[in-house]
């Protein structure tokens, strides 16, 4: 036997037992409108809350938040954009995106969070290399807190899962803020139900 498997025996056999996880106690809140909450906390880390107008189509409210982006990547059918994701073959075709368009599962009006995993990315790289951001939320999808959320069965349903507040900004030199210098310049949330808009 090898000493890097009799360690690894003696591990395995002094193993202690196996204990169920401590309840997580459930958090009352006074009842809040979400999506106002919601929009107020993601403003507070630096996103856009963006509500379409009436008859206004998702495509017609990406092209007017950004209307000199030329290169549109769309990971949900609701935008059409002027790629599909699902055309990528190597994550770094994306380093040219002016705007990457994604659909979140769920939103936390806590923190003003969406989670998106590699279902709604389509490739992870999007919400990285992206200029900008947007992400289609549904209203009915805006959970109240982090402690309801991190309950939802999504996060064991995926292989990678975050929960993305505001853009990429750092303040650590001098303490000036820059925004962009890791990640997405800009985080809009548009609201817009599941089926349209």
């Amino acid at each position: 036997m090898s000493s890097r498997e009799f360690i690894l025996a003696n591990v395995r056999r002094r193993q202690p037992p196996a204990a169920a996880l401590p309840a997580v106690p459930r958090f009352e809140r006074p009842p809040v409108d979400l999506p106002v909450a919601f929009g107020d906390a993601l403003a507070a880390m630096g996103g856009r809350l963006a509500v379409p107008a009436g008859g206004q189509s998702l495509d017609e409210v990406v092209a007017s938040l950004f209307p000199g982006a030329a290169n549109v990547c769309s990971a949900t059918p609701q935008v059409r954009g002027s790629r599909d994701v699902a055309s990528v073959q190597d994550p770094r075709e994306l380093s040219d995106v002016d705007v990457g368009v994604v659909r979140a599962a769920f939103g936390v009006a806590e923190t003003g969070s969406v989670a998106l995993s590699e279902r709604e990315f389509g490739v992870n790289a999007l919400g990285f290399l992206s200029q900008h951001l947007v992400v289609l939320l549904d209203p009915a999808a805006i959970l109240a807190d982090l402690a309801t959320a991190y309950r939802q069965p999504w996060w064991r349903e995926v292989r990678y899962g975050t929960l993305l507040t505001g853009p990429s900004a750092t303040a650590d030199i001098e303490g000036v803020l820059v925004r962009g210098a890791q990640g997405i310049r800009s985080l809009t949330v548009v609201l817009a139900g599941a089926a349209g808009g």
